[in-house]
């Protein structure tokens, strides 16, 4: 039987959000329907594949709703997206979202932790890149503008210090240029394993440059969203295991969206988690990051506030 305050969730519930809920983005939505747009990330990246399978999974299970996913650069661009009333839902990694004083950008909180995205350094094996100082005057990716990827590889380079010749390019341009050998490394703040990075191991042997010390630097210059992490043997082929740091994912939601539909969206995430690991239609890939998905870690968020929608479905799911 569903909790009290789930059932209580109807058409009529998710249906008022329907109204004012974005500016200038799109008409009013059609009768008995809730049109939401979820910002996901660039080609090659999990963002879009964890978000394509989250936006089909809530248009499957909440009645009225229909979740539109919206290609993007990834974190820094969802947020401004989300500010700028373009979409409703948004994925992000937790310190781009983190200001200076500790806070939520205005306007914004968050649904759930989702997983942990881990900083990759990327190179041909052949290369004579060996350690992360031999990086000075490389060309490096730095990731896309206005991603994550681009956001902690640029504060990674900051505390070396060390200065590299950066570019920005998303992840599937970075496999391509580093395997063409336009580019010598590439940073990549994703899900392990990543596509990009695995299609890349498949065909062309690579290595990861251990991380471990920037871990130290990140987690003691910026403390709450870093942790030292490793990047398992089992991630990409013929890669051993590497030390790196880890940082948290989390899907964002503006504030103006009612409690009962983020309460349903909530519940549907975390009754479907098992099947939103199988991937979606679009992309019917396996997607092994949402295995991670869980109401233990889901709240860790760290300064940022639960909307009071997925605050109330934490509080009625405690264990």
């Amino acid at each position: 039987m569903l909790p009290q305050r789930e059932a209580r969730i109807s058409r009529r519930a998710v249906l008022l959000a329907a109204g004012g809920l974005l500016v200038g983005c799109s008409p009013q939505p059609e009768p008995d329907k809730v049109h939401l747009r979820l910002a996901t990330g660039p080609a090659g990246a999990v963002y879009r594949r964890i978000g394509g399978a989250l936006a089909e999974h809530i248009s499957e299970h909440v009645p009225g709703a229909t979740v539109t996913t919206v290609p993007s650069r990834a974190s820094t661009d969802n947020i401004r997206m989300l500010r700028a009333g373009e979409v409703h839902l948004g994925l992000t990694s937790l310190d781009v979202l983190i200001t200076t004083d500790g806070s939520a950008p205005q306007g914004l909180s968050a649904i759930c932790r989702l997983y942990d995205s881990h900083l990759h350094l990327v190179v041909m094996a052949r290369s004579g890149i060996d350690e992360f100082r031999d990086l000075a005057g490389k060309r490096v990716s730095l990731g896309a503008r206005d991603s994550g990827t681009e956001f902690t590889s640029l504060r990674v380079l900051k505390l070396g210090p060390l200065k590299a010749d950066g570019r920005s390019l998303n992840q599937a341009d970075s496999a391509a240029s580093l395997r063409d050998g336009t580019i010598d490394a590439m940073f990549s703040l994703t899900g392990v394993p990543t596509p990009a990075i695995t299609e890349l191991a498949q065909h062309h042997p690579i290595r990861l440059i251990p991380l471990d010390a920037q871990a130290d630097s990140l987690c003691t210059a910026y403390p709450g969203p870093y942790a030292p992490a490793m990047i398992p043997a089992t991630a990409y082929a013929d890669v051993p295991a590497t030390r790196t740091v880890a940082v948290p994912n989390v899907l964002l939601v503006r504030n103006d969206l009612p409690a009962d539909l983020v309460y349903a969206i909530t519940g549907t995430i975390f009754t479907h988690s098992g099947t939103i690991a199988s991937g979606s239609r679009d992309e019917p890939e396996a997607v092994p990051e949402a295995w991670q998905i869980n109401v233990r870690t889901a709240i860790s968020t760290a300064s940022i506030p639960l909307h009071p929608g997925a605050a109330a479905w934490f509080r009625d799911h405690k264990r």
